[in-house]
């Protein structure tokens, strides 16, 4: 039943008009009548574990929003950084979809579904290479989690690229049934220079996802068509990143992918799929890259 369930729910997202529905959500969560917001507020608070006590401001009356809320910073402490010299932290709070090494240039992103390096970074051969034989983590974003997206290591951001998409949800049921979904969502693509070598983290996209922002870039509203576009950043905003930095934050779930070069990464035994990660945690060790 639950399979029948899942294939569903897939058939309705290729019925569905996505983009349409995906900006009318992006217009309600942003209301700002007291009542209206503060209702939507408790609602979700009711209907999800949500640690309320973890939020920066009180809650709800301290947002302005039902978005205000939803991307909200957490309280200074609440997601202590590993410092270690040698750590790979976790970008987000989430769930493992799936973690290990890229089969030369093949991701996993469920049994029986790859994807290549090229189609998800959306890029030439060459900057694809750099992760060939590399190490990835992909990481699901329920609504109830936290929705800011950190630095995994310190590095220095190199380029914003946007790629234009669909907006499938990035859920469990869709991610095992649809091949090469994270190549064809919409997403952002942030490239930096480590210690470490190159490192991709890429924020995928989904259905009701109405925005995704980064302090370089701005909000970033979803789009079906057009080019790849390497994204002008704000000259004002520092590109050197500290471990745990800031890099973006999403309206409603989704997912985010970490890259790293062959040699670069050893993840713990313990990152597998469905581990629940919370920002700041290591998951894996990190390594001079093997040219």
């Amino acid at each position: 039943m639950r399979t029948v369930t899942a294939h569903a729910f897939l058939v309705l997202q290729h019925l569905l008009p996505k983009y349409l529905s995906t900006r009318l959500m992006y217009r309600l969560s942003h209301i700002e009548t007291t009542g209206i917001k503060n209702f939507m507020i408790r609602r979700f608070t009711a209907l999800y574990p949500v640690d309320i006590d973890e939020a920066a401001r009180p809650v709800p009356d301290g947002y302005r929003s039902f978005n205000d809320f939803f991307t909200r910073e957490l309280a200074d402490g609440a997601r202590p950084i590993d410092e270690s010299a040698d750590s790979v932290v976790a970008p987000a709070d989430g769930t493992v979809s799936a973690a290990g090494r890229i089969e030369h240039d093949r991701l996993l992103q469920a049994k029986g579904h790859r994807y290549s390096l090229a189609d998800l970074l959306a890029t030439d051969l060459d900057d694809a290479a750099a992760y060939v034989d590399g190490s990835f983590a992909t990481i699901y974003l329920a609504p109830y989690d936290y929705h800011r997206v950190h630095a995994p290591l310190a590095g220095r951001l190199l380029s914003v690229r946007y790629v234009p998409g669909d907006l499938f949800s990035v859920n469990s049921a869709t991610v095992s049934l649809l091949p090469g979904l994270f190549a064809r969502n919409e997403r952002l693509v942030l490239s930096f220079d480590t210690a470490f070598g190159p490192v991709a983290v890429i924020l995928v996209g989904a259905l009701h996802v109405g925005s995704i922002t980064t302090p370089w870039t701005g909000e970033l509203r979803p789009r079906r068509d057009g080019m790849v576009e390497l994204l002008r950043l704000d000259p004002s905003v520092p590109r050197d990143v500290s471990k745990g930095g800031l890099l973006g934050w999403f309206n409603f779930g989704s997912t985010v992918i970490v890259l790293l070069p062959r040699g670069a990464c050893d993840w713990r035994d313990a990152l597998v799929t469905g581990m629940k990660l919370r920002v700041g945690e290591r998951i894996g060790t990190a390594r001079a890259a093997r040219r």
